[in-house]
């Protein structure tokens, strides 16, 4: 079986390589991560399956664009990519907002975030 290409963009490090752990060790995920959105857009013709994307990106340069900018671009370029937002912001506003900007799903950031990820993406697989 041909294992799902996923990129994880998020600016905290240690959240990015557990989550990774978390997918590659299920045995149906290739994962890529991303500490900044526009480092992932670089790498995008590459076609990933999926894109987990923080809603935050506390980039240190003032210039860069945060997780809605960057959802935007994927989806306009790469609108058959399936992504899924990520936030500790429980405001549905926000959720509503990314749903609504092309994000299929939002996870919460909590205790349970792992597994809800991979309940969602195994859900688009099928």
């Amino acid at each position: 079986m041909k294992k799902a290409k996923v990129f994880i963009v998020d600016d905290d490090n240690m959240f990015t390589a557990m989550l990774a752990d978390h997918l590659e060790s299920k045995g149906m995920y290739n994962t890529s991560t991303y500490a900044t959105g526009e480092d992932a857009l670089k790498d995008m013709h590459v076609n990933p399956d999926f894109v987990v994307l923080d809603y935050y990106l506390d980039s240190n340069d003032a210039n860069a664009l945060n997780g809605l900018e960057i959802l935007k671009t994927m989806h306009k370029s790469n609108p058959e990519t399936k992504i899924v937002m990520l936030s500790s912001q429980e405001h549905y506003g926000i959720a509503a907002q990314t749903i609504a900007r092309g994000a299929l799903h939002y996870v919460i950031k909590d205790d349970n975030a792992f597994e809800e990820i991979d309940n969602v993406l195994q859900g688009m697989l099928s």
